[in-house]
């Protein structure tokens, strides 16, 4: 999708309700005060009493709230960050995984290698809010999750969700949702008390991951299912029915995700019956401020964010493509749920992985299942192994190479690259997992240009039509 339309073309998209559009901007209504994603709906306002935003945090900085009928603070991310290699792009992405929470606007300059002026006025200009404003809009939406999916005591939700007091909690509340936190969770599907009965500690939080157009599951689950390591990972069900579960290891403290594979979700959306969906998830979080930073890390393990459109547009135009991408429309690039742990399993091969995991990785105070270990930290790696992995891991330990979000793509690479032992396939295969780029080449690929910036994506296009092999 163009990212630079124009405001009659967006009131076009508001106008027939196209969710192709949802998380890529978002619209308000002046005579309401309300703003909405595009596909929303209530009746189409008149046009001269809309405003186009490229963020909910910037409709909220303009004194608009979310509308309690399309829940635009829940609309997948804008696949423009996925895509963008520079600073706007790579603080979005560092935003999204909780820096700013953790570390401020220093810590997310520092990462980025800018000022927090710089990054400020960058993102202000572009986006029509700072990276305060962005993480406010992105804590509002975690609190609102968890009041509405939990029984978590209020004062504990506003801190869980990244809120300095439960004055600035409550301030946000009432701003973003014109409404008080227990009105909020009152306002729930079956109210406040179904949602607390329904989401007890050990029952976890139940999250509905959404993304944009139709969305080819069962490719994203065979290939989890394929490279499952044992201890930290495990797929169950029958095709069409099954459950990727995976320990995470988060900032805060560890968790254990599930999330469900949704039988027929590309044909349908195929047909134009579901423009959109969701996955079904669910979280047992150690410390529930890393509620965000687990998310974010799931929606780009399942790549949610991702615009079909844009790919299969770009793609099928390709006469050797064309049948593939109408073969499996909306089909994924897969990333990584934690990228440093992708990068190893990437040098070591699934059967050492496992072998790793039993030897350095931390157990689980509460094994469930098979899921008993969190994948070993790299300096964990660096001190007990040698040759390319331990290097590898040493690098990861001392930050020489960067996989965090934010990290520069192509210094990664040359990173990666100027150590013993690691070939240029496995780089490229970290890049486009571990990074999320999606248009990496693997050296011998026969991939034209144009096919950018997409290429990764037709990777993924031959090998499932069994022209390539997986590596």
């Amino acid at each position: 999708m163009d990212s630079v339309m124009d405001e009659d073309t967006r009131y076009e998209a508001v106008r027939s309700r196209d969710a192709r559009f949802d998380g890529a901007f978002f619209f308000a209504v002046e005579t309401t005060g309300i703003y909405c994603r595009p596909s929303c709906p209530a009746v189409t306002p008149k046009r001269h009493n809309v405003r186009f935003f490229p963020t909910a945090a910037a409709a909220q900085g303009s004194g608009f709230r979310a509308c309690r009928r399309c829940r635009p603070d829940a609309a997948p991310g804008s696949a423009e960050w996925n895509v963008r290699a520079d600073v706007v792009g790579r603080a979005m992405r560092l935003i999204g995984d909780g820096v700013v929470d953790r570390e401020g606007v220093a810590g997310l300059a520092a990462r980025l290698g800018y000022s927090a002026r710089q990054v400020q006025r960058q993102l202000t200009a572009e986006l029509g809010a700072g990276p305060v404003a962005l993480a406010r809009a992105q804590r509002a939406h975690t609190a609102r999750v968890l009041l509405q999916t939990t029984g978590l005591p209020v004062t504990e939700i506003a801190f869980a969700s990244g809120f300095a007091s439960v004055r600035q909690f409550n301030d946000t509340i009432r701003a973003v949702y014109a409404a008080t936190p227990s009105e909020l969770r009152a306002a729930a599907p079956g109210g406040g008390r179904a949602a607390r009965h329904r989401a007890t500690p050990d029952a976890g939080i139940p999250l509905r991951l959404a993304h944009r157009g139709p969305y080819q599951a069962l490719p994203v689950f065979d290939l989890l299912q394929r490279e499952a390591v044992p201890g930290i990972e495990e797929v169950a069900g029958t095709p069409g029915r099954r459950v990727y579960r995976r320990t995470l290891r988060l900032p805060h403290g560890t968790a254990i995700a599930a999330v469900h594979e949704r039988p027929g979700g590309g044909r349908q959306a195929a047909r134009g019956a579901h423009p959109g969906g969701w996955l079904d998830a669910r979280l047992h979080l150690t410390d529930h401020r890393d509620l965000t930073t687990a998310v974010q890390r799931l929606r780009r393990l399942f790549d949610l964010d991702a615009d079909p459109y844009a790919v299969d547009e770009r793609l099928g135009a390709d006469p050797r493509l064309a049948p593939l991408v109408a073969a499996r429309p909306g089909l994924r690039s897969p990333g990584a749920a934690d990228p440093e742990e992708l990068a190893m399993r990437a040098l070591a091969g699934s059967k050492r992985a496992a072998r790793l995991v039993q030897r350095y990785g931390k157990r689980l105070d509460a094994p469930c299942g098979g899921l008993t270990h969190v994948f070993p930290e790299p300096a964990a790696l660096a001190d007990g192994e040698a040759g390319p992995l331990g290097a590898l891991a040493a690098a990861l330990a001392d930050g020489d190479v960067r996989l965090d979000p934010g990290a520069d793509r192509d210094d990664a690479q040359r990173a990666l690259l100027a150590l013993p032992g690691l070939d240029a396939p496995t780089a490229a295969l970290i890049r486009t997992r571990a990074l999320g780029d999606p248009d990496v080449a693997p050296p011998g690929a026969d991939l034209p240009d144009t096919w950018r910036p997409w290429r990764s994506y037709a990777l993924h296009h031959l090998r499932a039509a069994g022209e390539l092999e997986f590596s």
